[in-house]
C-alpha cells in the first residue's frame, strides 16, 4: 500500500475536469494533498464519502472539486442533445459550525469556480438576513452555511426551499454535533431530499459522528488520512509548567525570543483575548484579539489584518482553532490548556500547515496540570520542556504587571460598564494571576525592549 501511494497522481489523473484542473493550477494546488488523493476518485464516482483528516490537509478541496464536477456534468454533459440543461439552483449546501470557516469555504468554492459562473452564497449569523434573502433569489448553486442561521432561512424565507439539493456537505462534523446546532441540523436533515449524496468530513471521529453518519449516509467509504488524533512531523511541541502569577510573563519573554514569528495564543474566554491582546500592545508587540463576541465585520477586520501581517500576533478563543486558513503562522501558544484535550489537536494544526514547519508551546500552570496530562496520553508522547532561564523571564514582571493593571483600567472604563461585575473579577483573577485565568483588553503604550 505504501509503495502504491509513493507516486502523487495529478487532479487531471484523479478524474478531475481540465476547467476545475486549471482552476486548481491557478490557486497554486500542483498535486492533491492525502486526503484529496484518497477521497476523489470516490466521491466522483458518487460515492458518499467520510473523511477523517488534520486541519489543515486540504479538506476543502476533496468535496468542492467533486461538486463543481458534478454541477459541470449536470449542466453540459447529461442532455443526449447539443446545449445545456436549466441552471441548477440550490445545487449543493455545505454547513460549518463557524462564520469563519463558512466564508473560507464560500471563498474557495468561488475561486475554483470563476471559469464556469458559478454563485456562491453564504448564509451566517452577524450579517444582514435581508442580504441573505436577496442573494439566495439570485438562485445560488452552492449554499455555504452555519446551521441556525440556515434553518431561519429554510422557516421563513418565502420562496427558499432546499428540495432540488443534490449534494450535502457536513464540514468540522464533531463541532456540527454539539448542542449549540443539534435542533437545527436534526430539522435540516428531516427537510432536506434523501436522494442525495453526502460528505461528512471531521477531524476526530466521535460517537456522535459514527451516529450522524448512520443517520445520513449511505455505504459510505471511509478515508482516514491521519491517525487518530495526530499531530503532524514538522510541528515541534513544547511545553512549560509555569506558576500561574508568572504566566504573562513567560509569555511574553517567549513572544520576545522571537519577535518576527507570526503567531496564535489561544485563550479560554473572550474577555481573555481582549485583555491578553492589550497588555501585548501595550508592551509594543502588536496584538489583535478575536472571539466569537465579536461582532461579524470587527472578527472578519482583525482577521484580515492578521493574514496582511498588520499584526503578527492573534489572541483568540477556539473559535480560531478550526478551519481558518492562515498559512503562515510559526508558532501557536496555548496560554490556557484546552479542558478538551482535541481541542489542543485543532489548535497546534494552525501551524505546520502543508509541510511547513512551526512550533507549539504549552504554557501549563499548577491548575491546569491535569488537563495537560490528558493530551500527552491523547497524543501518545511525553513532549520536551521549553528552555528558558528563570531569573531572565521574572526580569520582565514589573514591565508586565504594570502593562496588566493600565489595561484592566482601560477595559473598565471602555464599555465593559453593561456587565461590570464580570469585568471586576476578570480584572481581579488577572492581577492576581489566580486559577483560571480569563483576560480583558487594554491601550498599548511603551515600546516593549528586552
Amino acid at each position: 500500500m505504501e509503495e502504491e501511494n509513493e507516486v502523487v497522481k495529478t487532479f487531471a489523473e484523479l478524474g478531475v475536469r481540465e476547467e476545475l484542473v486549471k482552476a486548481c493550477d491557478r490557486l497554486g494546488w500542483k498535486n492533491p494533498s492525502k486526503i484529496q488523493a484518497e477521497a476523489l476518485p470516490y466521491a466522483l464516482e458518487g460515492k458518499d464519502v467520510i473523511g477523517l483528516a488534520q486541519t489543515g490537509s486540504g479538506k476543502t478541496g476533496a468535496f468542492a472539486l467533486p461538486i463543481l464536477q458534478a454541477l459541470l456534468e449536470y449542466v453540459y454533459d447529461s442532455e443526449p442533445k447539443k446545449g445545456r440543461r436549466p441552471d441548477p439552483a440550490f445545487f449543493a449546501c455545505v454547513l460549518s459550525p463557524t462564520r469563519e470557516l463558512a466564508i473560507q469555504i464560500a471563498e474557495q468554492f468561488e475561486a475554483l469556480g470563476a471559469d464556469i459562473s458559478l454563485r456562491c452564497a453564504v448564509l451566517v449569523g452577524g450579517i444582514d438576513r435581508m442580504q441573505q434573502t436577496i442573494a439566495l433569489g439570485k438562485r445560488p448553486h452552492v449554499i455555504v452555511a452555519t446551521p441556525g442561521r440556515l434553518w431561519d432561512h429554510m422557516s421563513d424565507t418565502k420562496g427558499f426551499s432546499l428540495k432540488t439539493l443534490k449534494y450535502l456537505v457536513l464540514d468540522e462534523a464533531d463541532r456540527l454535533l454539539n448542542e449549540d446546532f443539534e435542533k437545527s441540523l436534526n430539522m435540516i436533515l428531516e427537510e432536506i431530499p434523501r436522494d442525495r449524496k453526502t460528505y461528512l468530513f471531521s477531524a476526530t471521529m466521535t460517537k456522535k459522528v459514527r451516529k450522524l453518519q448512520r443517520a445520513c449516509l449511505r455505504n459510505p467509504v471511509k478515508i482516514e488520512a491521519a491517525s487518530k488524533y495526530s499531530t503532524v512531523d514538522t510541528l515541534k511541541q513544547q511545553y512549560r509548567f509555569v506558576p500561574a502569577k508568572y504566566k504573562d510573563c513567560y509569555l511574553v519573554y517567549i513572544l520576545s525570543e522571537m519577535p518576527e514569528s507570526t503567531s496564535m495564543i489561544f485563550t479560554r474566554t473572550c474577555d481573555g483575548t481582549r485583555f491578553l491582546a492589550l497588555v501585548l500592545r501595550s508592551l509594543g508587540f502588536r496584538a489583535i484579539p478575536i472571539s466569537g463576541q465579536m461582532t461579524q465585520s470587527k472578527r472578519l477586520g482583525a482577521l484580515n489584518k492578521f493574514k496582511a501581517g498588520e499584526c503578527n500576533i492573534l489572541v483568540c478563543t477556539d473559535v480560531a482553532s478550526r478551519g481558518l486558513d492562515i498559512p503562515s503562522v510559526d508558532m501557536v501558544i496555548n496560554y490556557d490548556i484546552p479542558t478538551n484535550s482535541k481541542d489542543y489537536i485543532h489548535r497546534v494544526g494552525r501551524t505546520a500547515r502543508a509541510g511547513r514547519s512551526g512550533v507549539g508551546i504549552s504554557l501549563v500552570n499548577q491548575y491546569e496540570l491535569e488537563w495537560y496530562i490528558q493530551i500527552e496520553k491523547l497524543i501518545g508522547k511525553k513532549l520536551p520542556e521549553y528552555p528558558a532561564e528563570e531569573d531572565e523571564v521574572l526580569s520582565l514582571l514589573e514591565r508586565v504587571s504594570e502593562a496588566k493593571k493600565l489595561s484592566a483600567m482601560n477595559m473598565k472604563e471602555s464599555g465593559g460598564r453593561k456587565r461590570r461585575g464580570e469585568d471586576d473579577e476578570e480584572s481581579e483573577r488577572f492581577l492576581g494571576g489566580h486559577k483560571d485565568k480569563g483576560h480583558k483588553d487594554k491601550k498599548p503604550s511603551k515600546k516593549f525592549k528586552r
